[in-house]
């Protein structure tokens, strides 16, 4: 499994409130765009996954706590660890960091599911086996 795995994305005038600070949403986006920046680290595209397979990935649930604002014009880290892998689903613990400090930590929960049915199928063996 890969451990450790973080992507690094630059606060943009359109991430931020009218104060500058980055609106929490955008934590969730910032997230997003580094699972699936994990996933190409892994060698797994999502459309071939969605193309080969018929199942592609959809997130459950979210949790985030917000510790210290983001900036426009900040550079963030953004990390991905994997706290779960299950048959049909992946829990993940991401956090976003400035520097030394840690602005926001998410736990998001993602599920694979079935493009036609869009109910729970098991993640494909050969993708498993790149993210184990």
């Amino acid at each position: 499994m890969q451990d450790n795995f973080s992507w690094n994305i630059r606060v943009y005038y359109e991430d931020t409130d009218a104060g500058g600070i980055v609106f929490y949403a955008n934590y969730l986006k910032f997230f997003e765009r580094a699972r699936t920046e994990w996933l190409r680290a892994a060698g797994i595209s999502q459309q071939q996954m969605t193309q080969s397979h018929q199942v592609m990935f959809v997130v459950k649930g979210t949790a985030v706590e917000y510790h210290a604002p983001a900036k426009l014009d900040d550079e963030l880290k953004i990390t991905v660890v994997v706290e779960r892998l299950g048959r049909a689903s992946v829990q993940f613990v991401q956090e976003a960091w400035c520097g030394d400090a840690c602005l926001a930590t998410g736990r998001i929960k993602v599920g694979c599911v079935g493009t036609a049915s869009l109910r729970p199928s098991a993640i494909p063996d050969d993708v498993l086996e790149k993210i184990h």
